[in-house]
């Protein structure tokens, strides 16, 4: 992932319409000209983050960034109105691990999913770990980031889609359960799974049924499983 420092590379890329990840603001920082660059930032649809000096240190390399770092994205996103015609969408509540995202996004392609949509905030992007990972899935898989996971399942409910989200308290398990098409599979992240609101919005919990003593799989490993049940119930075309 490119690493930008400094107000005016960081203005140049904005004013260039770069696609950059997102912009970190350094807490405390001021004045006319890192509020330009906010404000190209949210015109441009671009997610502005205020962090402490330390972290955008880090990010940067260096102290000498002038309070402001920008991240360039590996790869661009999707707009949630290109792919809400596809037969699956996986949408992903919370997954922060970069690896298991790009698993997933390798798994949801292979598995003929037409879409992966992930929120915004609290959640792993599009960076060259998770490009790695996906193992060219992201050449051929849209990814569109949406600001709000629960307005997007609203959305998707009112384009005729049905939500199912994965959760260790579902009701039903997933091989007995018949999906509609078209089709929305919600799985949540790391150790947390799907938040209430998220659940809330879902028309059916299902789950996994396990055998041993742990209660969960990796969240890229119970993607595999339920999508490719999706498939199988397709006839695997």
């Amino acid at each position: 992932m490119a690493v930008l420092s400094g107000i005016h590379p960081v203005r140049e890329a904005l004013g260039a319409g770069r696609l950059l990840e997102r912009v970190m603001v350094a807490q405390g920082a001021g004045g006319p000209r890192l509020q330009e660059i906010v404000d190209l930032a949210r015109r441009a649809g671009v997610p502005v983050r205020f962090e402490p000096r330390a972290s955008l240190d880090r990010v940067a390399g260096s102290p000498a960034h002038q309070g402001v770092v920008a991240l360039g994205a590996a790869r661009p996103y999707a707009d949630l109105d290109d792919v809400a015609g596809a037969e699956l969408v996986v949408l992903l509540d919370g997954v922060e691990d970069p690896h298991n995202l790009g698993a997933i996004v390798r798994t949801a392609h292979a598995a003929g999913a037409g879409a992966v949509v992930i929120p915004e905030r609290r959640a792993a992007s599009l960076t060259d770990v998770v490009a790695k990972a996906a193992a060219g899935a992201l050449e051929h898989l849209p990814v569109a980031r949406v600001t709000n996971l629960n307005r997007t399942l609203e959305d998707l409910k009112k384009r005729g889609y049905w939500i199912y989200g994965l959760d260790e308290r579902g009701t039903e398990t997933y091989d007995r359960v018949e999906y509609g098409s078209p089709c929305a599979i919600v799985l949540g992240g790391e150790g947390k799974g799907l938040h209430e609101q998220v659940r809330k919005h879902c028309d059916l919990l299902v789950r996994i049924p396990m055998a041993g003593m742990i209660s969960s799989l990796n969240v890229s490993v119970a993607a595999g499983v339920v999508l490719f049940e999706w498939r199988r119930r397709r006839g695997g075309a």
